[in-house]
């Protein structure tokens, strides 16, 4: 292609997209910092209709719980928190007194009920205990991790977390960690997904690894912003011109701005490249194979753990019939004798999303219900049959992709007479939603997590499953382009 040629696609298709690279970028930074965000909300008011939670939807409801001493008492859970209702679901009010501020703190992942009535709540990172006077209070010696599930068995309380179990015993004021041991023909590979996500984010490399990829977001910004102002100045400068006006300021920022556009778009563009290659490639198509192989992990990086569970661990039940732990993982469902034996693989099990596993509860016929995003399933462990919950079908594959014709995030057999299986767009009709539960807060993370996805612009439709695909070539396009154009001869 001829050099005039490469200067017109740079030019066109870089203005096209710098709004979106903007917005890439900074989302970016604000993803790769949660903690620092977490108090930050934002009105889903102001954001497109799709967010606004509609039929518990959203995960709005991602489980229940009723109470012992009060059988007449439901408690709602999920992304904007706590809600207290009754059997018949009549009334819905809040229950979040205690949590910090920010709805990304209450964004509550599981809820148990000790014998002795104590209550738990486990959120994203922090589990919360009830106190009658205080509200929700960060649960005692409580462990430091990213929480997943939270269930009693007996007189114990068990906490699962992304890469270790935790059992309490009363009065529950310590913890005993507990580090499943490796299940038979382990090998210590992980998915090249979750390897490029890491990459793409700098965690992969900790904070450090964090903050080099937040300074190639501010150089995307930086590119960005110096190749409006090269397009829109010599415009300005010659509307001043033509007032007889010296445009002295207006000249030396076009050539400072194109200096900087040129010096810092030509000795960083492999970097950028690399940050345009992997966001590319976490989207589909891409993503499916990078889900289904694995790889060794890279020396030197998080990684790299002696803890054979590390980051995979997702729910666990006492399955009472078959008097063994059912664990689920990334790696799929185990069995496990006690909490301590040698975990074994399951062979025949129900479909689930890459996305883990939202429903996992026991039906009257001592059958397991199995919902993801890849679907709702019966499974009876006896007879290794699995059928879909809503047509009673065999499902054609034990391999659940990342969304199914339904997609479950929510499920609840604690309401009298009143069937409860929620979608994540679609919710469910079990109960009228309260109005004003419509335009409840979303987080600043998860806005950005949206933004940074391309879910934001749902005025694509459908299309916003490629759009990343889509943007990430198009990035990729410009910056080659513009180096082409920009690079010195030899």
């Amino acid at each position: 292609m001829k050099k005039g040629t490469w200067k017109k696609h740079h030019k066109w298709f870089g203005l096209l997209f710098c709004f979106f690279i903007l917005l890439f970028s900074l989302s970016g930074i604000i993803l790769n910092h949660r903690t620092l965000v977490s108090q930050i909300d934002i009105s889903r008011k102001y954001l497109p209709s799709l967010f606004e939670y509609k039929k518990w939807n959203n995960n709005f409801l991602r489980g229940t719980i009723p109470l012992q001493k009060d059988t007449n008492t439901v408690f709602i859970y999920g992304s904007a928190g706590i809600f207290k209702s009754d059997k018949r679901a009549t009334f819905f009010k809040e229950f979040n007194k205690g949590f910090p501020q920010g709805v990304d703190n209450r964004n509550i992942q599981a809820m148990a009920e000790t014998p002795s009535q104590e209550l738990f709540a486990a959120a994203q990172f922090t589990l919360y205990k009830y106190d009658s006077n205080k509200g929700w209070i960060v649960a005692p010696n409580s462990p430091n991790e990213r929480l997943t599930d939270i269930i009693t068995h007996q007189d114990s309380l068990i906490l699962a977390t992304r890469s270790h179990l935790y059992v309490s015993l009363p009065p529950y004021q310590s913890f005993e960690k507990i580090e499943i041991q490796k299940p038979k023909g382990y090998n210590a590979k992980v998915t090249l997904f979750r390897t490029v996500w890491l990459l793409h984010s700098g965690e992969l490399f900790g904070i450090v690894g964090k903050v080099f990829m937040d300074l190639l977001a501010v150089i995307l910004i930086i590119l960005s912003v110096t190749g409006i102002l090269y397009w829109c100045l010599p415009k300005y400068i010659k509307r001043l011109k033509q007032k007889g006006v010296k445009p002295q300021q207006s000249v030396r920022l076009l050539k400072g701005s194109l200096n900087w556009h040129n010096i810092i778009g030509r000795y960083t563009i492999i970097l950028t490249l690399f940050v345009s290659f992997t966001g590319w490639c976490l989207r589909p198509p891409i993503l499916i194979p990078l889900a289904k192989n694995k790889v060794s992990p890279l020396p030197a990086t998080i990684l790299q753990s002696d803890n054979p569970w590390n980051d995979k661990l997702r729910a666990i039940r006492f399955d009472t019939h078959k008097k063994d732990w059912l664990l689920s993982t990334s790696e799929g469902f185990y069995s496990l004798k006690d909490l301590k034996s040698t975990p074994h693989k399951l062979g025949k099990v129900p479909p689930v999303s890459v996305m883990g596993v939202n429903v996992l509860e026991k039906d009257s016929l001592n059958q397991w219900i199995v919902g993801s995003f890849s679907g709702l399933f019966t499974w009876n462990r006896d007879t290794e049959e699995i059928v879909d919950y809503f047509t009673g079908e065999i499902p054609s594959s034990t391999s659940g992709a990342p969304f199914g014709k339904r997609a479950i995030s929510g499920f609840s057999k604690d309401f009298k007479g009143k069937e409860c299986i929620v979608e994540y767009e679609n919710g469910s009709n079990f109960a009228e939603m309260p109005n004003e539960f419509r335009v409840l807060p979303m987080s600043l993370w998860n806005v950005a997590l949206e933004v940074h996805t391309g879910r934001i612009y749902t005025i694509l439709g459908s299309g916003t499953l490629v759009f990343i695909s889509f943007a990430g070539l198009i990035v990729f396009w410009v910056l080659i382009s513009g180096y082409i154009v920009r690079k010195k001869k030899k």
